[in-house]
């Protein structure tokens, strides 16, 4: 395979950063001044989709371009099969050597290692064909010396730098010296030593995953009498009536993971406490931009910016308080729509997109770009038609797809609480224009009326007005389903003369 290697590739994610925290998409108070005008010289894609969550499963479908129904790392810590080839594995095809800053939260093929190989203990392996420039995976110890080396008392347990004095901060280092901005210089700092030689990376930030403590001004930056209300049912019990799976996971969130050394139950959080909550979060999102901006800025002084694609999105989103939860758990569009710029230096910007897309497209996209072929495992298509205020095929897609599996491999909980078998703890979802579809393997289905009900609280599922609807859209996802079967070796045949296809 040949392609172009004179090419830059950078993508930029985020971790848990919501479709609607731009403010160029009119947000009430994000700010993120340098990714709108990011999306002024290329591309906003304003109904992009990952496929899974939590991390493992978003990054796996976004980087080997496959539906989790096809690549099987159903959850952090589930192996990616070693078969299955990735963006940095094919980058490499084409003469590109990819650095990793951050994680990719890679759980290896057990198949390939020895059962005391230490790789087995850990989720948060690194994607094959990646090169660690700066590996930043939760024991957060590369930062953590950085922060000892600046002379700040790092307690033992590196992570107990998160906690503060009052909740959500503010953060006992500053900005400049924050995991945001470590992370940025590092990617800076390798940047600036490429020279004219081509280069691809991946800079993968925590922000504004929790937990939630900023750095001043960031901490301060957000009044939280400014931040849009949750939307949410009056309580969470009456929240919880809308479905057996939802009723079951507000009854069991975890309440240590959101501020360090704090427990917040997301079914008791008062008003001025999610108020607080969310614009902390608010302020994390605006510390990413500001580091990106510093980013691009390198980019356009170097001169690098006119042969680098640019992409920058989020592995998945947050709830936030919506539906009294946090985290990314389950089918509302809080937890799948994330943000999604590209700037192309071959394409005019300025445009934005409103046709659905997911993070299956990434891949096809790059390896499009730098002049490869997408390799048949790729459930996506290039996203590369729809730059520069090109009009969509006619033939693109008219839903977004997710899914979300809720096994519990160890201690089997959802299986004994909701009466399931391990493969009947999933769900899928078809999210059209109007209508969205979730679709329980082993529990009731739901069906709403975005239009009317945009906040997804009505089930229309049994009602017999919407029976036809229902049907349709039922019939559509196991439609997509079959389309989306694994293919790699159903498009060969062996013939005669050889194998034919591919």
């Amino acid at each position: 395979m040949s392609g172009r290697p004179s090419r830059n590739v950078l993508l930029i994610l985020a971790d848990q950063w919501r479709g609607d925290c731009l403010s160029a998409l009119g947000h009430a108070c994000v700010r993120t001044p340098h990714l709108d005008a990011l999306a002024a010289e290329g591309t906003l894609f304003r109904r992009h989709f990952g496929q899974a969550s939590p991390c493992g499963p978003a990054r796996a479908s976004l980087l080997t371009g496959m539906y989790l129904q096809n690549h099987r790392s159903v959850a952090n810590g589930t192996p990616l099969d070693a078969r299955h080839t990735n963006l940095a594995l094919e980058a490499r095809r084409l003469g590109h050597a990819p650095a990793l800053f951050g994680y990719t939260d890679t759980s290896p093929d057990p198949r390939r290692h020895d059962p005391a190989d230490p790789a087995l203990r850990s989720y948060e392996g690194v994607m094959p064909g990646f090169d660690p420039a700066c590996l930043l995976t939760e024991s957060i110890e590369p930062w953590a010396e950085h922060l000892r080396a600046k002379g700040y008392p790092v307690p033992e347990q590196a992570r107990e730098i998160y906690r503060t004095a009052e909740s959500f901060g503010p953060a006992v280092y500053r900005a400049g010296d924050s995991d945001t901005a470590f992370l940025a210089d590092r990617v800076s700092a390798w940047l600036a030593g490429r020279g004219r030689e081509p280069w691809f990376a991946l800079a993968a930030f925590i922000r504004p995953h929790p937990p939630w403590v900023a750095p001043d001004p960031y901490h301060r930056l957000i009044d939280p009498a400014a931040t849009p209300p949750a939307v949410r049912a009056p309580d969470w019990r009456t929240e919880a009536d809308g479905h057996p799976w939802l009723a079951w996971h507000l009854a069991r969130q975890r309440t240590d993971c959101w501020v360090e050394g704090a427990d917040l139950d997301p079914r008791t959080l008062d008003a001025g406490t999610l108020a607080r909550l969310r614009a902390t979060y608010y302020g994390l999102v605006a510390e990413f931009d500001a580091q990106v901006g510093r980013i691009m800025a390198l980019l356009r002084e170097t001169g690098a910016l006119d042969d680098t694609l640019v992409i920058v999105t989020s592995d998945h989103g947050e709830m936030l308080g919506d539906h009294w939860m946090l985290g990314k758990a389950g089918y509302f569009d809080e937890a799948y729509h994330v943000p999604m710029i590209v700037r192309d230096p071959d394409r005019s910007g300025g445009g934005t997109v409103d046709a659905f897309t997911e993070h299956v497209d990434l891949m096809p996209t790059v390896i499009d770009w730098l002049g490869g072929t997408p390799p048949a495992q790729c459930d996506g298509r290039s996203l590369l038609p729809l730059l520069g205020g090109s009009p969509v095929p006619a033939d693109w897609r008219r839903h977004a797809h997710w899914e979300f599996d809720f096994r519990d491999v160890v201690r089997g909980e959802a299986e004994r609480a909701l009466g399931l078998r391990p493969g009947q703890c999933v769900l899928n979802v078809l999210r059209g224009e109007r209508y969205k579809y979730v679709h329980f393997a082993g529990l009731p289905p739901l069906f709403f009326d975005l239009e009317a009900d945009p906040g997804q609280f009505r089930n229309l599922a049994d009602d017999p007005a919407h029976a036809a609807l229902v049907r349709d859209h039922a019939q559509a996802l196991l439609s997509w389903r079959m389309e989306n079967d694994e293919r790699v070796l159903a498009n060969m045949l062996l013939t005669p003369d050889g194998v034919v296809g591919g």
